[in-house]
């Protein structure tokens, strides 16, 4: 199978890329190295291909970039990961969040059809919940409000493939990802983030009482999960949770870099951060029954192999 991988230098991405390759696919990457977080981690993570992909340097917002990518590539599939992320940044500059998460995810939709690619993978997430009340959140689950532009423009990125499934006759699969963790894991995101505040003996931010809870998901597991999406021969359209379906609070999360890190934590504590949801759980009974799909690293074991990861680098 032949793959463009939109966003494959990033965290997520560049695992998915590396799994391709693995299994004997062949796989193109479309990445533009923004500035978001430092650019040289993207390169590190391409330079880790060893020459057997293609790298194009490119923004989905450019339509003609795209085109040029797509036209009469060839490609099987595009697994479409390449986004404007994280919920408090979409709060600052929700403009730009529009652009790339829709505008971008339009461009590549056009491309899909125009290059007659039969397949799109979309990287959604757990944000398009909001406050739903049901626990834990099924990919039924009516979706009346969200709570950042981020979660609004991953909510509107599903519409859109929605549409060009039923217009256009394309087999499209949302996966709505649960806080992805794991070695690479973007240096921005909590875990990260956190670990690099403990083990150089600075306050770690605590928004709120500790007391808000995550899925997080082990990058191997969400990979696991995108295979099987990729391997689906279901519904035309079809939207799955990819989670560990288990819960762990800010609290806990902490207590356990701590005790992997072996330091204790100063911890900053901050009023409840706007936008952020309380509570993230993953019904994922439907991505088991239909991908496949089953996560296999729990937490207690996830969070030591990514401060092994972590302490490595140092």
């Amino acid at each position: 199978m032949k793959v463009l991988v939109t966003g494959g230098a990033g965290f997520i991405g560049s695992h998915i890329v590396h799994r391709l390759l693995r299994t004997g696919h062949t796989a193109t990457v479309l990445d533009n190295f923004n500035d978001y977080y430092d650019p040289s981690i993207k390169r590190a993570n391409v330079a880790g291909f060893d020459g057997q992909v293609e790298v194009v340097e490119g923004d989905i917002c450019d339509t003609d970039t795209v085109k040029k990518v797509t036209s009469g590539a060839g490609f099987d599939s595009i697994i479409h990961i390449a986004a404007r992320a994280g919920v408090r940044p979409s709060l600052e500059n929700p403009r730009a969040y529009i652009e790339t998460n829709i505008v971008g995810t339009h461009n590549m939709l056009e491309a899909a059809k125009a290059a007659d690619i039969g397949q799109f993978l979309f990287a959604s997430s757990s944000s398009v919940y909001g406050l739903n009340k049901v626990v834990p959140f099924s990919e039924d689950a009516p979706l009346p409000q969200t709570l950042s532009p981020y979660a609004a423009t991953k909510l509107s990125g599903e519409h859109l493939c929605g549409n060009y499934s039923h217009l256009y006759d394309l087999r499209v699969a949302c996966l709505r990802f649960f806080t992805v963790y794991g070695p690479g894991q973007r240096p921005d995101l909590a875990i990260h983030k956190f670990s690099d505040l403990i083990y150089h003996g600075k306050p770690v931010p605590q928004f709120g009482d500790g007391s808000t809870r995550r899925d997080y998901t082990y990058v191997d597991d969400i990979i696991d999960g995108v295979f099987g999406a990729l391997n689906y021969t279901g519904s035309k359209f079809d939207i799955f949770n990819l989670g560990e379906s288990e819960t762990t609070t800010l609290s806990e999360l902490i207590i356990a870099l701590e005790n992997a890190l072996g330091k204790k934590a100063q911890i900053n504590y901050l009023p409840d951060q706007q936008g952020d949801m309380p509570l993230t759980c993953a019904n994922i009974d439907k991505a088991r029954a239909l991908l496949g799909y089953n996560p296999k690293v729990k937490i207690a074991e996830g969070i030591p192999k990514f401060v092994e990861w972590y302490l490595s680098r140092k």
